[in-house]
């Protein structure tokens, strides 16, 4: 695919943009809101400054090298016109998406593909039933530009042939295509991360632990063996037979779930609303919110570095 075009330009418009020109496709960008778009440049700017520093993309990947690649269009109509993929990566509105399904369907040619970024929104039912066949979800994780995984989703009626070109396009981005049979909320890595977090927050308001001690036990107990093992090779390794007597004799019973916890409610009370706000379950000591997300970000490429030297155990 040469011209690819994506809607939406925030925390996840901008950053797929960016991995699908430095996968080698021209990509055109555009949001509804005007100054969202005009923050584009500095976000890959900074993105591209770190990648280049940890040698992740080769220095000839200018900022003037990205305007070329990723036009910026504030008109929809340019943005898709003859475009053979259409990414959708706006908010996770049920109202705002199928407006937009149905501009698309007006403005785009019978064989485009249209493919949303949804994180756990069906929008199947949202999409025109003409563009049935040729809609798919492609989620990225964030920040797309270092995290390989990419959710590859069919609808009811989607073309097989229509998923397996998105899993090829995956493919030639460098990243790893997960395909699922059927659409299902949070897809596999977000349904495990709820779960994680399901735990965590009772955890937290019941006083069993504190964020740090919780943060450390992951860190430092799971953290460890996933990147090399993930979970059912580590049962492997665990043993079979003793995890069916674990599973008959448990003691442990799930949280319920919750619609609410006490801990973050206190936090947003408290205008510690995560990193943009300087704080959350921890303080950030007034560091820029850019530098923290550049610091963040050449940690996970040094972590990248570090696993593709070791390697996984993989069996078959």
């Amino acid at each position: 695919m040469s011209e690819i075009a994506v809607v939406g330009a925030g925390l996840m418009g901008h950053g797929i943009a960016l991995v699908l020109a430095l996968g080698g496709h021209r990509v055109r960008l555009t949001d509804s809101r005007p100054e969202t778009l005009e923050r584009v440049p500095g976000l890959i700017a900074s993105a591209l400054d770190t990648l280049r520093e940890a040698g992740a993309v080769s220095a000839d990947w200018t900022p003037e090298r990205a305007a070329q690649a990723i036009r910026l269009e504030p008109d929809l109509a340019a943005t898709v016109a003859g475009a053979s993929l259409v990414i959708e990566a706006i908010t996770e509105n049920p109202e705002a998406k199928r407006t937009l399904f149905a501009e698309l369907d007006r403005l785009c040619a019978p064989e485009t593909r249209i493919a949303s970024n949804t994180s756990y929104l069906d929008v199947f039912p949202l999409i025109p039933e003409a563009r049935q066949a040729r809609a798919l979800v492609m989620h990225w994780y964030t920040p797309p530009y270092i995290v390989d995984l990419v959710d590859v989703v069919p609808g009811p009626r989607t073309d097989p042939a229509v998923i397996e070109e998105a899993r090829q396009l995956v493919l030639g981005l460098g990243q790893v295509p997960i395909v699922l049979k059927r659409f299902i909320p949070g897809y596999v890595a977000n349904r495990i991360q709820s779960a994680i977090s399901a735990e965590v927050y009772h955890l937290l308001d019941e006083g069993v632990a504190s964020a740090r001690e919780i943060d450390d036990a992951i860190i430092h107990g799971l953290a460890l063996r996933i990147p090399i093992l993930g979970h059912l090779a580590k049962a492997d390794f665990t043993g079979i037979e003793l995890l069916r007597h674990a599973l008959a004799n448990a003691s442990y019973s799930p949280p319920p779930a919750r619609t609410r916890s006490e801990a973050v409610d206190d936090l947003v009370a408290q205008g510690r609303t995560g990193v943009m706000a300087g704080k959350g379950f921890f303080d950030w000591g007034g560091r820029d919110p850019a530098e923290l997300f550049r610091d963040r970000d050449r940690r996970l490429l040094a972590l990248k570095r570090a696993m593709k030297d070791v390697g996984r155990m993989e069996g078959e």
